[in-house]
């Protein structure tokens, strides 16, 4: 974190984006409240959902994920989140019943560590699946790279340290990327959103659904809204963040 706080800090080269609005997934709650809330959410205009899973009774939450992708338009997709809860079984059951509804991803279906297992899932179900607590501290992300993983990587750029240079391996790569938000104030969304901004590969829907966090809304990033441009984020000023905590 603080080495993409201080490049962030030394960058001085004008910026501009590749592309002027990117789509936000929309957060939903774990468990029953999610298929009521997509449906408002789809209202206001999200067609990109990501619903926590791997919190209640496996059958209970399969059953869910039919009603919440009953809820949705035409077109809308949603990305599930089981934050490493799945062992083999209860990963395989469940990318079976995801092939034929409108899944975009399943993230990290199993722990941090169980790379065999996790490049075993990916070869063997159609449902696409995505790193996130695998790649979460150096070195992980040119481990993976150097296992030929072609799913997709969720990039939290405050995380990465060296932002230019590990973007630029993964652009080198081909590979897939998702933009997410590692809970950060303004300051951080700022730099972070800049990152996604600049990415040249195709443009996934951000995961930077998170705000409001904080008592203070100064401290916030760009409201959560089904598009975020630009100029919305080039108008964040780090000085007032830096006011509402002195």
């Amino acid at each position: 974190c603080l080495r993409h706080a201080l490049e962030a800090a030394a960058a001085r080269e004008p910026f501009v984006p590749r592309q002027p609005t990117l789509a936000v997934a929309a957060l939903l709650p774990a468990g029953a409240a999610a298929p009521r809330l997509a449906a408002a959410l789809a209202d206001s205009g999200f067609r990109v959902f990501k619903w926590k899973v791997g919190t209640g009774a496996a059958d209970a939450e399969r059953g869910l994920l039919d009603e919440l992708c009953a809820a949705l338009p035409a077109g809308a997709t949603v990305r599930l989140d089981a934050n490493g809860a799945w062992d083999r079984r209860e990963a395989e059951r469940w990318l079976a019943h995801c092939a034929d509804r409108p899944v975009e991803f399943v993230e990290q279906p199993v722990p941090r560590g169980a790379d065999d297992l996790l490049l075993g899932l990916a070869s063997d179900h159609p449902t696409p699946l995505a790193l996130d607590e695998s790649l979460a501290v150096e070195g992980d992300l040119d481990h993976w790279l150097g296992l030929g993983w072609r799913g997709i990587f969720v990039v939290k750029p405050s995380l990465l340290g060296n932002v230019g240079a590990a973007l630029g391996r993964l652009a080198a790569a081909g590979a897939p990327v998702v933009f997410s938000s590692a809970l950060e104030t303004a300051v951080g969304a700022r730099s972070a959103l800049r990152a996604a901004f600049g990415w040249p590969g195709p443009a996934r829907a951000l995961g930077f659904g998170v705000w409001p966090l904080f008592a203070d809304a100064r401290c916030d990033g760009p409201s959560g809204a089904p598009f975020l441009r630009w100029e919305d984020v080039a108008r964040i000023q780090p000085e007032d963040t830096w006011t509402a905590l002195a």
